[in-house]
Formats: C-alpha cells, sequence, structure tokens
C-alpha cells in the first residue's frame, strides 16, 4: 500500500492542490459568461459570437462544429459570427461546454491509471446525462450539463499536483459510488470532490454548481442544493453504466437519493440507452471535425 504524503499538513490542503488549476485554458472562465448570456432570452447574439472570439480553441471548436455533417448542409462556414448563427443558441452551449472538455479535461491521469479516452468519455457521458435528467426533473440543463462535465476536475488537479510533488503515487478505485475517494481520503486526507468544488469556486461557478460537485460521493449530507447533488449523483451512475465494462456490476441507486428528484428506479434505468446513443452522436460528430480556422 502507498504510504501517506511527507508534505506538511497546513500545505497539504484541497485548496492548495486546487490552485494549481487557478489559471487554466481560458475556455473555463469563458463558459459561466457564455451560460449567463445564453439562459436569456434577450441576448443579442452578437454577445455571444464576442464571447466565443475571446478564446482561439472554442473559435476552432465552433467552427468545426458548423462546418461538420450536421450542421454544414453543403456550405462551409469561415467565421466564427456564420457558425454562431448557423448553429443557433440550442446548441452553442453544449459545444462551448466540451470545448472546455477537451482543454481541461482531455489529459490522461497518471494517478488514477486512467487514459485520456476514457476520461473524456466519462465526463461526456456525465454531462449527457445530468442534462437528461434536469429536463426530466425541471432543473436547469445548462447548469446540469456543465456539472456533469467538470464533476472529475479534481481529479485533474490532484494528478498534475502530484505529478510535481510525489509522481509515484497512485490510487485505487473501488467503481461507483465511491470511485477512489477512499483512498484518495487516506492518502491525502482529502478527496477529489473536495477539490474539484475548491476549482469551481477559483473559476467563479456558482454555488449551485461547485457544492454538488463537493456532496458528489455522500449527496444527503449537504441541505443545500440537495435536489443538484442527488442528480449529480445519478448522473453519475448512468455514467457509470454507459461506460462501464459490461462484466462490471454497477451499485443501484439508493431510494432515499431518487425520493428528491421524484425518480422511480424504472425512469432513471430508462435514461442510460438515450445518453448512450447521445454520447455515440459526440463521438462520431467530434470524429467527423475537420480542421478548424481561424476566425
Amino acid at each position: 500500500m502507498n504510504a501517506p504524503l511527507t508534505v506538511p499538513s497546513e500545505k497539504n490542503t484541497s485548496s492548495v492542490v486546487a490552485q494549481g488549476l487557478r489559471f487554466p485554458p481560458s475556455a473555463p472562465r469563458v463558459l459561466p459568461l457564455l451560460k449567463r448570456h445564453l439562459v436569456n432570452t434577450n441576448v443579442d447574439i452578437r454577445q455571444i459570437i464576442d464571447l466565443v472570439r475571446l478564446d482561439p480553441g472554442i473559435s476552432a471548436r465552433v467552427l468545426q462544429a458548423a462546418n461538420s455533417v450536421l450542421f454544414s448542409r453543403g456550405a462551409r462556414c469561415h467565421s466564427v459570427a456564420a457558425a454562431v448563427n448557423r448553429i443557433g443558441f440550442d446548441h452553442i452551449f453544449e459545444i462551448v461546454a466540451n470545448a472546455v472538455a477537451e482543454q481541461v479535461l482531455v489529459q490522461p491521469l497518471v494517478s488514477y491509471s486512467i487514459d485520456a479516452d476514457e476520461f473524456w468519455r466519462r465526463s461526456i457521458a456525465c454531462g449527457l446525462a445530468a442534462e437528461s435528467l434536469a429536463e426530466l426533473c425541471g432543473e436547469d440543463t445548462n447548469v446540469a450539463y456543465s456539472l456533469g462535465l467538470l464533476h472529475g476536475v479534481g481529479m485533474v488537479a490532484i494528478d498534475q499536483w502530484l505529478q510535481r510533488a510525489m509522481p509515484t503515487l497512485g490510487f485505487f478505485g473501488r467503481g461507483f459510488p465511491k470511485d477512489f475517494s477512499e483512498s484518495e481520503r487516506v492518502l491525502l486526507g482529502f478527496t477529489s470532490a473536495d477539490v474539484g468544488a475548491e476549482v469551481l469556486r477559483g473559476w467563479e461557478f456558482p454555488p449551485e454548481m461547485s457544492e454538488p460537485v463537493r456532496w458528489q460521493h455522500a449527496p444527503l449530507n449537504s441541505a443545500a442544493h440537495r435536489r443538484l447533488n442527488c442528480l449529480l449523483y445519478c448522473a453519475r451512475w448512468i455514467s457509470a453504466r454507459v461506460c462501464a465494462d459490461a462484466k462490471v456490476s454497477v451499485a443501484a441507486v439508493d431510494g432515499r437519493l431518487l425520493a428528491p428528484l421524484q425518480l422511480t428506479p424504472d425512469k432513471l434505468a430508462c435514461l442510460q440507452l438515450p445518453v448512450q446513443r447521445r454520447l455515440d452522436a459526440v463521438q462520431r460528430s467530434l470524429d467527423d471535425c475537420g480542421p478548424g480556422e481561424a476566425a
């Protein structure tokens, strides 16, 4: 078994680890602004275009999506303005959030023995599951999608920190629902959920996103944002079912966690196949995207 970290306790905190992602690629700073604009039905589309243009990576992704088979209709886009208008409000938020996933989340997590593709699929699947649950339960779908998409960002921060401080340390995962949290707590004294909440706070995401990330393994332990806490837990369950090996058994969700969402086990299970299909469609759309052009 790995020995506990010898880093002094005053330095070995979730906040300190989270600070390693205080200055990530610019997309996470653009995303909250876009979210606030996109939920405003009176927003001028030029404001969306101006925000997208703030980040080269997002600009490239939006252009790629606009020129994909799904949106192009045979006519090519060469500007962000044309691409945003072509894609429309209904799709632009998800595309931007996926750009965040590619820039921030698509990397191997050495300390967790998770490769980049696997982590990306888990993140996207959880985002899609959270969005589907939000639609079913009357929650904000944009908030839910980002919440699911970024629920594992604390693992990124921990892994980057450990590769600098103690690259030989590794964690043991037990699968859903605890994932790596027990091993993290033994070795570090905190979990990636704690770090993830600190990261989102540092990126100026609202408490309704940071706190469900903090309580994703124990959603009933906090009264604040309980519905979103349970929604994220259930989204993680769907993601685990969608992404797990066929031979791996995923524990059922406790009925107490379904009650705040007014869900039954059957209703929750029925979302698995649609999420799987949407995940496959996202993967195909990314495979179809050619090189993006600068705005």
